[in-house]
């Protein structure tokens, strides 16, 4: 998938504008004010002017940068909707539970959305679009999408059947809530990851990494069991991430 330069930097100078308004330009007192001031807050309008000054800054730049693009007025009316959707989309956060995720990843989503939009209208081609698509449907992004799928929860319920023979031989409750099976997916994934990249080598600097984080505790643990059930499951997990992982390259990323 290949994209004309130009406009993959309008895509991503609205992308860093929409960053640099929502993370960098927001203090945490207009966060405060839109919750509990919501439609009536003035906080909110200073930030929805801010992404709307910094969207028509970008836009205006690639008016004049760009021969044939949009004009100035153009840029105007695209900076207005982008400021008039924001105000919509956090006003609709701010009647949502606060510090939740999901809300954060889908307040997120929208705004990429929008700025996705505008930038499709203002390039005035759906080509980029379809180029997307066809690389979604791909069957190398399906078989990276599959595999990274695969090493989270499914493996993780099957590691913990192959070890569930030993894990009653073993009382640890010095630790987290299930950070366990949380850490074998960051595991994996990181595993994976190095594993596509070719980074081989560096597989065995995160499995040195981990054996340094760990030997301190199963050194004064003095638990014989504790320290194979871990060596145990880490072998485990990191020989089936590798095993699928050059599966994967040898069947779909050489193609």
């Amino acid at each position: 998938m290949i994209m004309e330069p130009m406009p993959l930097s309008l895509l991503m100078a609205l992308v860093l504008a929409h960053l640099v308004g929502d993370f960098l330009l927001q203090p945490y007192r207009w966060v405060a004010d839109r919750e509990r001031r919501k439609h009536r807050s003035v906080s909110l309008l200073k930030h929805v002017l801010v992404h709307t000054a910094l969207t028509h800054a970008v836009l205006v730049v690639a008016s004049l940068a760009a021969p044939g693009a949009p004009g100035l007025p153009a840029a105007l009316a695209g900076a207005l909707a982008v400021g008039a959707s924001h105000w919509l989309i956090d006003l609709g956060k701010a009647h949502l539970a606060a510090n939740k995720l999901r809300w954060f990843l889908l307040d997120q989503a929208l705004h990429l959305l929008v700025l996705g939009a505008l930038w499709l209208a203002w390039i005035g081609t759906a080509a980029p679009l379809l180029e997307i698509v066809a690389w979604l449907i791909s069957p190398q992004v399906l078989g990276v999408a599959v595999a990274y799928l695969a090493v989270t929860r499914p493996f993780s319920f099957a590691i913990a059947m192959v070890m569930r023979r030993w894990s009653h031989e073993i009382e640890d409750k010095d630790t987290l809530a299930r950070a366990g099976a949380r850490i074998g997916m960051l595991e994996r994934v990181l595993v994976l990851t190095l594993v596509l990249l070719d980074q081989l080598t560096a597989v065995g600097f995160l499995l040195a990494a981990k054996s340094v984080l760990r030997y301190g505790d199963l050194r004064e643990s003095q638990d014989r069991k504790l320290t194979e059930y871990v060596l145990l499951g880490t072998l485990l997990s990191v020989a089936s991430t590798l095993i699928l992982g050059l599966t994967l390259r040898l069947l779909v990323m050489a193609t």
